[in-house]
């Protein structure tokens, strides 16, 4: 195994040699629009609403299986506020805007 093969196996998938991702489509950047206009703590807010309402059905109410399904509606909004704190941090679309070092 020659040196040329050991470094062809570790180089980045988008080395600048070869062609770059595809740009994110209008629908991608319409929803990232739209959820960058909600606060963070939105999301937060959601999820441990959907907690609580979960354990109010769990707690109160005869409809044990409603609980369980609102309380997986918490890892969703937590994950969306992820993603949605990162396209506020790091941009939505790195390719179409234009990067200089400062």
């Amino acid at each position: 195994m020659n040196t040329e093969t050991i470094e062809n196996d570790f180089r980045s998938p988008y080395s600048p040699t070869e062609s770059s991702p595809k740009s994110e489509g209008k629908l991608t950047k319409t929803i990232e629009n739209q959820t960058a206009k909600a606060p963070s703590m939105t999301w937060l807010g959601l999820a441990v609403g959907s907690m609580a309402i979960s354990a109010g059905f769990q707690l109160f109410s005869e409809k044990k299986e409603l609980g369980v399904f609102v309380c997986q509606w918490a890892p969703c909004f937590l994950l969306i506020g992820i993603y949605n704190k990162l396209v506020k941090v790091e941009g939505n679309d790195r390719e179409s805007k234009d990067y200089t070092l400062q």
